[in-house]
């Protein structure tokens, strides 16, 4: 891919800070470094385990203001001063040593961090460049170019484009309007998620990262069978999906609240799906 002059995809038209609920969290560098760390020593090798670090804590720390400390971490293990010497003050709590540099010097090793980076690279390329108008179908094109380069499954950039999305706004404290600012946004980016949701096992992952999200934002917590339903409507998520999730799929966190909002909607997908099939019968 030629990166040279290649205008790196963006979302539009929102502007955002830290949200409320994490506004007790220090963010200065060396503490998001500290964190950034301690999550990176505590999945060791296992780059599932990293990936699986980066993507939750990306809905929970500022990876747009501090992206040269993630960088530096992700690439050389700790921050970096100009010059490029690590900034660890002989603390071996402040260094990773899974990182690009000390990866192991083999094609597969080294393809698998790139792989994990290429993941938070993405995301804050979306983040960082919020504003600068770049529509969905540019978004899709770059996503895609990466998913090739990197062999990343859909399984996983369907989460990571979640929480980007969902990271790139600053949200009403109100709840009783953040479920209309929540339906603009998304609907706007229905059809980036819907290229990267064609299988079953996609759609499951996002509803999962979904009920996740309205678990953790508690001003979300009414938004969750609205999102649903406009997911459903634009193609994002089919019948057979939301009807999986709300059989056996659902993840334990807030599942009584979320299954309750579900079941009208749930019941009105079965009712017509039973119709659809006694039409079938009669034809």
């Amino acid at each position: 891919m030629n990166t040279g002059k290649q205008q790196k995809p963006v979302l539009t038209g929102q502007r955002f800070k830290t949200r409320k609920r994490d506004e007790k969290e220090k963010f200065e560098p060396t503490v998001f470094r500290d964190t950034i760390v301690q999550g990176l020593n505590e999945a060791g090798g296992d780059l599932d385990a990293v990936a699986k670090f980066l993507d939750v804590t990306g809905s929970r720390l500022d990876y747009r203001r501090y992206a040269d400390t993630l960088f530096d971490v992700l690439m050389a293990g700790s921050m970096l001063a100009p010059g490029g010497t690590r900034i660890d003050d002989g603390d071996k709590t402040k260094v990773t040593e899974h990182c690009m540099f000390r990866t192991e010097e083999n094609h597969t090793a080294v393809r698998s961090y790139a792989q994990v980076n290429s993941f938070i690279i993405i995301i804050i390329i979306i983040i960082m460049q919020n504003g600068s108008g770049v529509n969905c179908a540019q978004i899709v094109v770059y996503v895609k170019e990466e998913m090739k380069k990197n062999d990343l499954q859909e399984q996983a950039v369907i989460g990571l484009l979640w929480t980007c999305l969902m990271n790139a706004v600053e949200w009403n404290k109100k709840e009783e309007l953040v479920t209309e600012q929540a339906l603009k946004h998304l609907k706007h980016y229905a059809p980036l998620l819907a290229v990267f949701s064609t299988q079953g096992q996609s759609e499951l992952v996002l509803l999962l990262k979904i009920q996740e999200y309205c678990y953790d934002n508690i001003h979300f917590m009414k938004s969750f069978s609205k999102i649903v339903v406009l997911f459903y409507k634009a193609d994002v998520l089919s019948e057979e999906a939301i009807l999986k999730w709300y059989k056996d799929a659902h993840a334990a966190k807030g599942k009584s609240v979320f299954l309750e909002q579900m079941k009208k909607f749930v019941e009105w997908l079965q009712n017509a799906e039973e119709e659809s099939e006694s039409e079938g019968e009669d034809n």
